[in-house]
């Protein structure tokens, strides 16, 4: 299913990369916290992390054991992408997947994880330190299996105030890149890192030695390149709601992106944040030839 759901994109669109199809919220399930799904309220787990013995006793997961259907999910695509396109695996960083694993699910005020950040950071350190761990041993795994490039999606970072992400979220993401396969095959493999609401942070993001930093659409892109030159690629970062707006309207706002970044290498287009189930699929037609006429009139 996993392979299928990943290739349906490109069977319709001229896109230029793959997406491992997969749920963000597959490495703390495999640490027992038992996550499933209720209508209408998104992902859940059965046991969030609130006691300290149960912090105490959490382990990072054996990706090849627990996480083994993940690993043949990306074999399978590569071998039916037979290198048309790469493939690109991921993990939430350990902050978001801690909020999510001390939250119990989404939140909207964050009180659960911020109360233990600010009573107990001991305990929520603890926690990042496992799913740092988890995740490098996850992302490596996916690379193993044949992921050509990664992604690490902080989605819950930018609820920090600045010195609480560096300390809780950008530190960790750091030793992630750090522990990283590089190469694979004889070729580089790239890592992507993401954190919704952290433009304020491009810099220091931007620092920790990722080869490409994805951006939301509250960043102008264009001020973003002269903030970080040629230091890192951008990906990024076009406002998902702008595919609820008419065709012309996509194309401008394609255009705005494009023109911001200007005839400069190193820019993935791509939307600041994940795709509404709401979109209409011509919408997306629109944007993907928009963004491939527009972009070849840019480099003309």
């Amino acid at each position: 299913m996993a392979t299928e759901v990943t290739l349906q994109p490109l069977a319709r669109y001229p896109l230029d990369a793959a997406i491992l199809f997969s749920d963000i919220l597959t490495v703390p399930d495999a640490m027992g916290l038992g996550l499933y799904f209720s209508q209408g309220e998104g992902p859940r787990f059965e046991r969030p992390l609130r006691d300290e013995w149960e912090i105490r006793d959490l382990t990072a997961p054996d990706p090849t054991d627990k996480l083994g259907y993940v690993m043949d999910a990306v074999k399978s695509i590569r071998r039916a992408l037979d290198g048309s396109v790469p493939l690109i695996g991921f993990s939430g960083s350990p902050y978001t997947l801690a909020c999510y694993m001390v939250e119990g699910g989404s939140s909207d005020d964050y009180r659960h994880i911020k109360t233990m950040l600010y009573s107990r950071p001991d305990l929520l350190h603890r926690i990042l330190e496992i799913n740092t761990r988890a995740v490098i041993d996850y992302l490596n795994a996916q690379i193993e299996a044949g992921a050509q490039a990664v992604m690490i999606f902080d989605s819950w970072g930018g609820s920090l105030t600045p010195h609480a992400y560096k300390e809780f979220s950008l530190d960790y993401m750091e030793r992630i890149v750090a522990g990283l396969i590089k190469e694979r095959d004889g070729r580089r493999v790239p890592s992507i890192v993401f954190t919704k609401g952290g433009g304020n942070w491009l810099e220091a993001i931007a620092a920790i030695g990722a080869d490409a930093v994805g951006l939301d659409w509250s960043t102008d892109i264009g001020q973003a390149r002269l903030r970080v030159g040629s230091q890192v690629a951008l990906q990024g970062n076009l406002d998902p709601n702008v595919l609820h707006g008419t065709p012309d309207i996509i194309r401008s706002e394609v255009g705005h992106i494009l023109n911001a970044y200007g005839n400069h290498p190193g820019h993935v287009f791509n939307l600041g944040h994940g795709i509404s189930q709401f979109t209409d699929p011509e919408k997306v037609s629109v944007l993907v030839d928009a963004v491939h006429s527009q972009s070849r009139a840019i480099r003309s």
